[in-house]
């Protein structure tokens, strides 16, 4: 096997400048050297992955023999997922950071809006809620009992279809 000499220079080139950049206390340069070094051991496993062949696909006839070995794929593909992965969880701890920095001295506290609330009022706003419920189940019966008249009629004659005699 002999792996291309440029692509051992972008990964060495993609190894140093990542682990350069992740030395930074910044949070947006470890994700900028981690996704570097992320691509470079892709880079890494694509190198090592041995000789170009014919897809991983086994037939059964002499073509096999240069079939290509499918298990650096996997691992490439696994090392994306990973990859994308701790770039969210980097990405939501750079949004918290920022956030936390913007509420400046006043920090992660939570003011508490229902501080001044007593026992008296919460329970009003209940039998409000209460009342607004009784007065929605009257206006459903009376709408009942009216058009339960209005149809009754329709029921009681075997003779009718279902629907007829009713204006649309």
């Amino acid at each position: 096997m002999s792996a291309s000499l440029t692509l051992v220079v972008a990964m060495a080139v993609m190894y140093a400048a990542g682990v350069y950049v992740m030395l930074e206390r910044s949070l947006t340069r470890v994700l900028i050297g981690f996704l570097l070094v992320g691509n470079a051991t892709n880079l890494l496993v694509f190198i090592m992955s041995g000789r170009p062949g014919n897809a991983p696909i086994v037939t059964g006839t002499p073509a096999d023999a240069a079939m290509v070995d499918p298990v650096p794929q996997v691992l490439m593909l696994t090392a994306i997922v990973i990859n994308f992965g701790i770039t969210a969880l980097i990405l939501a701890l750079i949004y918290r950071s920022w956030w936390l920095a913007r509420l400046g001295d006043e920090g992660d506290t939570v003011t508490d809006e229902h501080a001044a609330e007593t026992v008296e009022s919460t329970e009003k706003s209940f039998r409000s809620v209460t009342d607004d419920d009784a007065a929605s189940q009257e206006d459903l019966d009376a709408s009942e009992r009216e058009h339960g008249n209005e149809h009754a009629d329709d029921r009681g004659d075997p003779a009718r279809a279902p629907g007829e005699g009713r204006d649309r």
